[in-house]
């Protein structure tokens, strides 16, 4: 993509209204325009990180066997009353009235919704378990709306939902759900910790946050230090395998957030050198329900044995736009975002420091066409700006790679290669440089 003709709209001052690191970032970057409190319009560049986030969530879904849908956004309230919700959920519900004076509601969650459309068609445990997900748009009217997109009133989510015959197997769907949340913050570049939490509005009596560790974050985090230092499950896991060793590994060390933090027994249960007391930002939750849902919806099946039994269920949320407000957290410095490379919105990016001279404009054509044809995602400053703004800019917006094309590098046979987390900077000839980034 050429800077010339993208829109990138870079703020030099940050708007009075960002009270955090991430929201600050986001505005200056040019990722959000907030249009309403709480509710923002996503502009290319945080578009692109927005997809990246979804996309490896949707990989990570799918590899451990869920089957993606999409439901709609306005839900009708009959199905919400069924379950004892409509009225039990709060004023964070948006309530509407169509032409036909018929209520509906804006989701802020689907358990009703997913359970009415399994009860339609599935009636034979031969069918479960069963797991189905999507990415949607969802709205929660917060009395306060707040940090950007960390609580904002609309917000882009994943939640997916299992049916099972029986509890041990509604167990072993959580536990998959469990790693596949590992291993899809694993590869967003960010570090997670699984908690116990409260279930809260969703029900049931098992549940796991998973908190990115960041100074700025939203609650105090006390854990064991070496949930820190554990492997996760690489690509070759065997979703159709016992996962419960490797979930009851991380849930016998503590952990908490100060809202369920329990003083006594972190200090009794966690050795001294042990003990880690940090911030983080929930991005993630999983909940096992049983037959919360199921019982009052009658969403039943027939057993082996012939009789109708309620199904036990249990739902998984990540928040994809939230976790692009907690990446910027949990990496950034003081020129801006460093974003890590799986979500970064551009692979690279090649700096013109003379656009207009033959030379470097042919050196950087080459660069941008051969790396763009390799796959990678570029984006060409190709702009007449000064170098210093061209510098400023790409800090800010955090790109993990930078090529910087200028003449006095040129007549020396070299193109300057910076790393934007690090600041590590190299001199590379230009056939180098492209073979190194074109890998």
């Amino acid at each position: 993509m050429r800077l010339s003709r993208y829109f990138l709209p870079v703020l030099k001052e940050t708007p009075s209204e960002a009270q955090i690191v991430s929201h600050r970032l986001m505005l200056r970057a040019g990722l959000i325009r907030q249009e309403a409190a709480g509710i923002y319009a996503w502009l290319p560049l945080g578009f692109r990180v927005l997809q990246k986030i979804e996309q490896i969530v949707r990989e990570e879904m799918n590899r451990a066997g869920a089957i993606e849908i999409l439901m709609p956004t306005l839900q009708p309230s009959d199905l919400w009353k069924e379950t004892g919700r409509y009225d039990a959920y709060g004023p964070e519900m948006l309530r509407i009235k169509d032409r036909h004076d018929r209520e509906l509601l804006y989701g802020p969650t689907n358990e009703d919704m997913v359970t009415e459309i399994f009860r339609a068609y599935v009636k034979s445990y031969k069918q479960l378990p069963l797991n189905l997900y999507h990415t949607q748009w969802k709205f929660r009217d917060e009395v306060r709306p707040r940090f950007g997109v960390m609580r904002g009133r609309e917000f882009l989510m994943k939640d997916a939902y299992s049916f099972d015959l029986d509890k041990e197997g509604a167990r072993r769907s959580y536990n998959k759900m469990y790693v596949a949340y590992l291993r899809a913050f694993t590869r967003m570049g960010i570090k997670t910790i699984p908690m116990r939490a409260e279930t809260g509005p969703i029900g049931g009596d098992l549940s796991h946050e998973f908190i990115v560790l960041a100074d700025t974050g939203e609650s105090e985090v006390f854990c064991h230090k070496d949930l820190l230092d554990m492997p996760v499950p690489g690509e070759d896991v065997d979703f159709d395998a016992d996962l419960e060793p490797i979930v009851r590994q991380r849930t016998e060390l503590y952990a908490a957030t100060s809202d369920v933090h329990e003083a006594a027994r972190f200090e009794r249960e966690v050795p001294p050198d042990k003990r880690v007391n940090a911030r983080g930002i929930e991005v993630g939750q999983i909940f096992y329900f049983g037959t919360k849902y199921s019982v009052p919806m009658k969403a039943t099946v027939t057993g082996p044995d012939g009789k109708d039994v309620p199904i036990e269920g249990g739902s998984y949320g990540i928040g994809v736009s939230r976790l692009v407000g907690a990446i910027i957290e949990a990496s950034h410095d003081d020129a801006g975002i460093v974003w890590p490379e799986p979500v970064a919105p551009f692979d690279v990016a090649v700096l013109n420091l003379k656009a207009g001279d033959t030379a470097t404009d042919k050196a950087c054509e080459e660069i941008y066409a051969k790396l763009t044809a390799a796959g990678r995602d570029v984006l060409y400053d190709d702009t007449s700006d000064r170098p210093g703004a061209k510098f400023a800019t790409m800090d800010l917006i955090g790109i993990p790679h930078q090529i910087v094309v200028g003449p006095r590098g040129l007549e020396k046979g070299t193109v300057e290669i910076k790393v934007r987390k690090s600041g590590a900077k190299e001199e590379l000839s230009l056939a180098e440089t492209i073979n190194r980034f074109a890998k």
